[in-house]
């Protein structure tokens, strides 16, 4: 993309949105190629989310975002390995342990996927962007 072009907040929540479904994707086939290895499920789902991050950023600041160049890449992905921790693995653990009792565990994991997925597209803005608006 040349630095004339200038991406729209909805064009990057469209592109963000994009990124995450290929990102599920990527995290699932991780996830279930690790339980096939004898992984323990716990030990799959970090190093499934650990791959999944990675590559949502690779994505994510090149495509989704226009990264702020005055902020050092490796700062950038720390800021958004952090927040998507905090973020996707937080709120979605949460809305499964509190959530079931009241409105079931389906509807939890979706309330927490979708909760977490609104809350990281303003993560990763800010983290790759380096601004909130």
């Amino acid at each position: 993309m040349s630095q004339q072009q200038t991406l729209t907040l909805t064009q990057k929540a469209l592109r963000f949105g994009l990124v995450g479904l290929a990102n599920t994707g990527v995290d699932l086939a991780i996830f279930a190629a690790l339980v096939a290895l004898a992984v323990p499920a716990l030990g799959a789902n970090i190093g499934a989310w650990l791959v999944a991050v990675c590559f949502s950023y690779l994505v994510n600041s090149r495509w989704s975002f226009e990264r702020d160049t005055s902020l050092h890449e490796g700062w950038a992905f720390l800021r958004f390995i952090s927040l998507g921790a905090l973020i996707s693995l937080g709120i979605s653990s949460l809305a499964v342990i509190l959530l079931p009792p009241r409105i079931g565990l389906w509807p939890a994991k979706i309330l927490g996927v979708v909760v977490a997925a609104i809350l990281n597209f303003f993560a990763a803005h800010w983290s790759i962007e380096n601004r909130l608006r």
